[in-house]
């Protein structure tokens, strides 16, 4: 099915970059989201059976690919309504650029989630890149400039590192007499490996896969790239771009796992996901850009889930319930920034103020996605994130978990401080007579997805548990 999937998806993607036609393309849209559920279910259903010899559906990437699926069909949607409605300097030609781009990207990380073998992982994640680089440049502005170079530049740095890492296992693997690079060769091996070689292969490539997945040190790409971005396509890079990174990294981290370098790992996981969580602290209690406030949420979340996996036991089941959560959740604030953005005309802390009285559907949504983000109850994150500090205090590293949960609580402090003024503060310049009606329906795609996290969180379906439970024994 994987064959057909990415035959069909890229040729879709083609003919999106390069039709002027409304009814083609929303039509090709409507295929693809056709194509995207079909290949979820199928998967699912071809658990752990390899495809065209690259390609395996573990558990963990079938999580993310149905995460995935859910995600995408509201994000292409709020994409149609941002296309037609919200940005009306659009053109067929940018409308297509606009689609093609957002396929291509969605089509790369699913076949990164079922990749199993760390060169083809290699290759589609530099796809998820240029995918990306060309939805940061939609608006074809200076600052659009700036944002696709930076967010090029550094990509194309991470994606140097991986490479040399992927050099380094393969010289690690030639020492052991072992000419397959496909995770389960090295799952089946990994005691064979090399050490020396076998270290700076994961420094590599951990560090190289942080700018995808939104950890120091490379997380500066990922923040350009969301702010820059049309809000639909931040809420892609925010969600299903991140998990393409999550998803390489623990498979890297599995067959470390397996060695006595396991705790040398986590303890370089350790120190990213401090830094990371300190770097959000810090700009999100000082940041006044709405999107890229929850461009910094990001960062905190997947310094969380880093805790997590290091941590063990428990706290690597909480780690992918938590990227599974956050998947659903941080689209939210995104796809609601559409419609600030088309009340305010401004993405400045400054320039905003009573929301809820100009638009009370999406003000009492983007309260509930605010406490969902940031982990209080009934958000389903606190419940992965107590299971995470729970992790941390059964491993004994009790000054960490005090540490982050100082840190934390000024992310709550400084998150709340500006969403509250954006949702209560009363704002005396605005012209009340330009503000847009806005249907409570553009917010009812964002309940569902909050409504669903909470659902998996709490009563989580028995297949869903299953599912990940079968994830975290890919950690030995």
């Amino acid at each position: 099915m994987i064959g057909i999937f990415i035959t069909v998806a890229f040729t879709i993607s083609g003919c999106l970059f390069f039709n002027r036609n409304k009814l083609i393309n929303y039509t090709l849209l409507v295929l693809f989201i056709a194509l995207l559920i079909v290949f979820s279910y199928v998967e699912y259903n071809h658990l752990n059976i390899r495809e065209l010899g690259f390609f395996k559906p573990d558990a963990l990437g079938v999580l993310l690919l149905i995460a995935s699926c859910i995600v995408s069909i509201p994000v292409i949607i709020h994409g149609y309504r941002y296309i037609e409605k919200h940005n009306l300097d659009e053109t067929p030609k940018s409308r297509g650029v606009f689609f093609g781009a957002m396929v291509l990207l969605i089509s790369a990380c699913s076949v990164v989630y079922l990749s199993g073998h760390i060169a083809v992982t290699w290759i589609f994640i530099e796809i998820t890149t240029l995918s990306a680089s060309t939805l940061i440049y939609h608006h074809r502005n200076l600052r659009a400039l700036e944002g696709v170079w930076k967010y090029v530049f550094i990509c194309a740095i991470s994606i140097t590192f991986v490479y040399i890492g992927i050099l380094f296992l393969s010289l690690s693997l030639k020492d052991a007499g072992i000419d397959d690079m496909s995770f389960a060769s090295l799952y089946a091996n990994a005691g064979k490996l090399n050490p020396f070689w076998l270290k700076l292969a994961f420094l590599f490539i951990f560090t190289g896969f942080t700018a995808k997945l939104g950890l120091v040190p490379m997380y500066t790409a990922g923040i350009d790239a969301k702010d820059k971005a049309p809000a639909p396509a931040g809420a892609l890079l925010a969600s299903v771009l991140m998990n393409a990174g999550f998803v390489s990294i623990y498979r890297v981290y599995a067959v470390i796992s397996r060695t006595p370098l396991e705790h040398w790992a986590n303890t370089i996981m350790i120190i990213a996901a401090l830094l990371s969580i300190f770097v959000a602290t810090v700009y999100m209690t000082r940041i006044k850009n709405i999107k890229r406030m929850f461009a910094y949420s990001g960062i905190e979340h997947m310094g969380l889930v880093m805790l997590g996996l290091a941590a063990g036991g428990i706290g690597v089941y909480a780690a992918i319930l938590h990227i599974i959560l956050h998947t659903l959740i941080k689209p939210t604030l995104f796809l609601q920034f559409n419609q600030i953005y088309w009340v305010y005309q401004s993405k400045s802390i400054y320039d905003v103020g009573n929301y809820f009285k100009y638009n009370k559907v999406g003000a009492i949504l983007l309260f509930l996605a605010f406490i969902s983000a940031t982990a209080m109850p009934p958000s389903g994150l606190f419940i992965s994130e107590f299971l995470i500090f729970q992790s941390l205090f059964q491993a004994h590293y009790i000054i960490i978990l005090l540490v982050v949960l100082i840190l934390l609580t000024m992310i709550i402090w400084g998150f709340g401080l500006n969403i509250f003024k954006l949702l209560f503060t009363p704002h005396p310049t605005i012209d009340e007579t330009r503000i847009p009606h806005i249907s409570p329906w553009e917010s009812f795609s964002q309940y569902l997805l909050l409504g669903l996290a909470v659902y998996l969180a709490y009563n989580p379906p028995v297949q869903f548990v299953t599912l990940l439970q079968a994830a975290v024994k890919l950690i030995k």
